[in-house]
């Protein structure tokens, strides 16, 4: 970790009670740790006053850009916490890959690897109280997010940015387990060739929230998206796969979709589960044959937050259909169960994909010599 960032400790840590207790039941993003890492940008000066501070509010001019013209995009990954006290990402490069993607596509500067990355480490090794140790899927949800600063309404790429990254202790993303979710299939698209599909900006998901609402007044717990022409996009906040009578597990091509980490693992792990992994388009009427034939055995959606959670069947105007016999399968729930394990440590990592947070001491310890 070579970009070295400033720690301001806060004066008005909660307690160990306190934190006690909402680590008895995180939830999912309703609290949030002690402090903040955040650095600074602008056209003269580049990244500059890289620190870890106490966690508080932003105070920003109402013409601030990222208000008017929504010029700000995020990540999501995890910290989690093992049996032996040490604590892990899952892929954070992948992350960091992503970000700058993102960055580019809205006209934001980019962030190296090595400052994303100390960002991260930075932060959970001053709240490394706050990282959940219990075995319940429990973790240290890290939100890095960036955005246009300057003030003032000219539409223009903004010449100051703030980069962040706040912590929230998470329980499961569905508390009830993964039961299998029902998806409707509406009329909202989600992303279009040449949109803003495949990177990770706020415009994406606002825009979702109406199609989510109407899946809701429907009785479905999430919707599938299609493109203009009835391929399979995405599952809300998730990626889809398909796992198939021949043994193939297939999901919808990069594009106009986001670049999941969960979605490229699941990729890898395929051939562990006898699986040939497939990228390609999906038409939503080849999925319904495919279903109703018995050709696809199983579907579900991956994310950071949700890991793995099968979809049990699909609704819509004039159509409703289940997903072979309306049951999670065995395979998506072991694909989920290898998952987790590599990242709680239960099982080996052939992959090298996590990386460890040296504690503060062995951090300090190095610097010393």
């Amino acid at each position: 970790m070579s970009e070295v960032f400033r720690v301001d400790v806060s004066s008005s840590r909660l307690s160990d009670v306190e934190r006690a207790k909402i680590l008895a039941d995180p939830g999912f993003g309703r609290f949030f740790s002690d402090h903040m890492s955040i650095v600074h940008w602008d056209t003269d000066n580049g990244w500059h006053e890289a620190c870890v501070t106490e966690l508080r509010p932003f105070t920003i001019h109402p013409a601030c850009t990222i208000l008017h013209y929504a010029q700000g995009v995020f990540e999501g990954l995890k910290a989690y916490g093992r049996a032996d006290g040490s604590v892990w990402l899952f892929r954070p490069l992948l992350n960091a890959h992503r970000f700058r993607q993102s960055a580019a596509r809205l006209a934001l500067p980019q962030l190296s690897d090595n400052l994303f990355l100390s960002s991260l480490i930075s932060l959970v090794q001053v709240d490394r109280a706050w990282v959940p140790t219990d075995d319940r899927e429990c973790s240290l949800y890290l939100r890095p997010f960036m955005f246009g600063a300057e003030e003032g309404l000219t539409v223009r790429p903004s010449q100051r940015v703030t980069y962040a990254v706040i912590a929230s202790p998470s329980g499961p993303y569905f508390p009830a387990g993964a039961n299998g979710m029902w998806q409707w299939v509406g009329r909202y698209p989600r992303a279009w060739e040449g949109g803003t599909g495949s990177a990770k900006f706020g415009g994406n998901y606002s825009s979702n929230l109406l199609a989510e609402m109407e899946a809701q007044e429907h009785g479905c717990d999430n919707v599938l998206y299609l493109d203009h022409d009835g391929y399979v996009q995405e599952s809300g906040t998730m990626n889809i796969f398909i796992i198939t009578s021949d043994g193939e597990l297939v999901t919808p091509s990069l594009g106009t979709i986001l670049e999941g980490v969960t979605r490229a693992s699941m990729l890898s792990l395929a051939p562990a589960h006898g699986l040939a992994p497939v990228e390609r388009q999906i038409s939503f009427d080849e999925l319904k044959k495919d279903c109703i034939s018995g050709k696809i055995r199983e579907i579900f959606a991956v994310g950071t937050g949700a890991v793995v959670n099968p979809i049990v069947g699909f609704k819509g105007p004039e159509r409703e259909f289940i997903v072979a016999d309306g049951l999670p399968g065995p395979q998506s729930n072991a694909l989920r169960t290898h998952l987790l394990d590599i990242q709680y440590g239960r099982r080996d990592d052939p992959f090298d994909w996590m990386v460890e947070i040296p504690s503060p001491n062995r951090r300090a310890a190095r610097e010393e010599s």
